[in-house]
């Protein structure tokens, strides 16, 4: 694993870190995820969490931790469920501390699955986030059936957006609908300090890119001052 930091510009300090998967000598993940089949799926999703939360503990890290899970690779949610809460006591880390996401990026071939572990996440203490916002195939349909407690906006959306007009009035009304739902954002991929100051101007709190740290393997970054 790599862990990438999730800053929280309003009280300055990091809020979170993504884990991010990697090979063993520090492959991307690309290189990990071309090796993802049907037959693995369930055992790789099982592996990085507890991997997520050992590295986590190891480290002592006091953030929150960003966990991405897979919708097709979990069948049953209480299972999945159960290795995690067990991890999180072997390994001595608050369940509390822990942040589910799914990218939009994978295919849900079933959302009222994806519903379900949503639901059976937060019915366990976990929070639970919608990664790459804007990128996807589930967008205002899914948010509209749930509501997590963070939006993550796809980089793409963010990328020159102090530019770019119209990434500016997209981000300007997801920022403003997440407001109203009660959710929190997250502008990930942040790379200059003009993205950063326009996201500002709109109100984001939270962010995550390549200007505030990258990912650090098997370490904790820290956030230079930006």
């Amino acid at each position: 694993m790599a862990f990438q930091p999730i800053w929280d510009a309003k009280k300055q300090f990091i809020y979170s870190h993504e884990a991010l998967v990697r090979g063993v000598n520090g492959e991307g993940a690309g290189w990990v995820f071309s090796q993802i089949n049907s037959q693995n799926r369930y055992s790789f999703d099982q592996s990085c969490r507890i991997k997520a939360i050992e590295l986590a503990s190891k480290l002592k890290m006091k953030s929150m931790l960003n966990i991405n899970f897979l919708p097709n690779a979990v069948y049953k949610p209480e299972t999945c469920i159960a290795a995690t809460l067990e991890a999180s006591e072997q390994f001595n880390f608050p369940v509390n501390q822990i942040i589910f996401e799914v990218t939009e990026a994978e295919e849900v071939v079933d959302q009222k699955h994806l519903l379900g572990i949503f639901n059976s996440y937060k019915k366990q203490g976990f929070l639970t986030a919608i990664d790459d916002f804007g990128a996807g195939y589930s967008g205002l349909n899914l948010l509209a059936k749930f509501q997590p407690d963070f939006l993550k906006i796809d980089m793409e959306l963010v990328r020159d957006i102090d530019t770019t007009h119209s990434k500016t009035l997209i981000v300007e009304s997801i920022v403003n609908l997440s407001d109203k739902l009660g959710i929190k954002v997250v502008a990930e991929g942040i790379e200059t300090t003009g993205e950063y100051k326009r996201l500002m101007e709109l109100g984001i709190r939270y962010y995550q890119g390549y200007l505030f740290s990258k990912p650090v393997f098997e370490g904790l970054g820290e956030v230079k001052n930006i």
